[in-house]
């Protein structure tokens, strides 16, 4: 009797220490989600929602996602980044290269006339940073990193059809690259985030604004623009954008090991290739939208695509001087980005 007495508080405690674990293992964890683009946005409809139905389905609802577009936890494009390595969101949908060289590595995939679909293209991005740039995402764990469906040119009211029709217009860019490679083909470039282009094209502070078929009709840029330039169907886009899905390295360690599990299992280079199969299903309706208002698409003649070609061969170059004075071997990284999607971006 005794005994039992003495080991029944032993057992109480055991009981209540057993009863606590099992609470913690059944708590829901709501993730903080942040990006740049409104509801309506691809990111927010298309990759975000299913993604967050997804693991919510596969972990019996133990982990939601509470969504934040627009910047709706404050700051700025740019500082997206940072916020999820800092906690200020759990979960960031960005694009790193907002920030001008501390992506430096990882923008080899920007360059001009790399890319041709988002599915094949995100595939390379992915295994490049795993085998040469992943040192660029300390502090976060990349869960999809992904490239968008290309940027073609887009204009108020000038139809550019040849390197004379661009000279000297003001035209948005998305990142140093993108600013660069409008500069090699004789435009102005202005840099600035997405969501500031229909109002700067539609007070005339630009001309005209690379951006991807992807963005067109949510921000309604069909509407402020006539003019539409872009490739020939099989040729490399004119430039792209990176895109990372980054969440809180100490949030993903917080995490019980069987959600951990729901997210690796929605992370990594599969998901990095739906999130660009994603983007290349938007091409035709994005276009359509601008045939539909019957704005004027113009495609480069081959002659002249290999004259873009060539005047932007210098972007590649001093792209390459940039990342060796870093460190890295620029040349071989180039190589390695080409060797991967050459592989995978048929």
């Amino acid at each position: 009797m005794k005994i039992r007495a003495t080991l029944a508080p032993f057992a109480v405690a055991l009981g209540l220490t057993f009863t606590a674990g099992l609470a913690a293992a059944q708590e829901t964890v709501t993730l903080k989600v942040h990006h740049f683009l409104g509801p309506q946005s691809t990111a927010h409809k298309l990759l975000f929602a299913p993604w967050c139905d997804k693991i919510a389905k596969e972990s019996n609802n133990r982990l939601k996602c509470q969504m934040y577009p627009a910047m709706q936890l404050g700051g700025t494009p740019p500082q997206l980044f940072d916020q999820v390595r800092d906690g200020v969101a759990d979960i960031v949908w960005t694009i790193p290269t907002y920030q001008a060289g501390r992506f430096i590595k990882s923008e080899v995939f920007e360059l001009p006339f790399m890319v041709k679909t988002a599915k094949g293209g995100s595939r390379a991005f992915w295994e490049y940073i795993q085998q040469h740039a992943s040192d660029e995402f300390k502090g976060v764990k990349v869960l999809i990193a992904h490239v968008h469906d290309g940027s073609e040119l887009h204009f108020v009211k000038q139809n550019v059809a040849t390197l004379e029709d661009i000279k000297g217009l003001k035209v948005r860019a998305a990142t140093r690259i993108n600013s660069r490679m409008l500069a090699a083909i004789g435009a102005v470039p202005v840099q600035m985030p997405v969501p500031q282009v229909p109002e700067a094209l539609a007070k005339g502070v630009i001309d005209g604004a690379s951006l991807p078929w992807e963005v067109v009709p949510g921000l309604k840029v069909q509407e402020v623009t006539k003019f539409h330039t872009e490739v020939g169907p099989g040729k490399p886009k004119v430039s792209n954008s990176i895109f990372v899905v980054a969440m809180n390295e100490a949030k993903y360690n917080s995490l019980p090991a069987d959600l951990k599990k729901v997210i690796d299992a929605n992370s990594g280079v599969e998901a990095s290739v739906w999130a660009g199969e994603v983007w290349d299903g938007t091409v035709a309706p994005g276009r359509k939208t601008a045939t539909d208002r019957g704005n004027t698409i113009t495609i480069l003649s081959d002659a002249e695509f290999q004259r873009w070609e060539k005047a932007t061969a210098s972007v590649d170059d001093e792209w390459i001087k940039d990342v060796s004075a870093k460190g890295a071997d620029g040349k071989k990284l180039l190589e390695a980005a080409k060797a991967l999607l050459n592989q995978y971006d048929k």
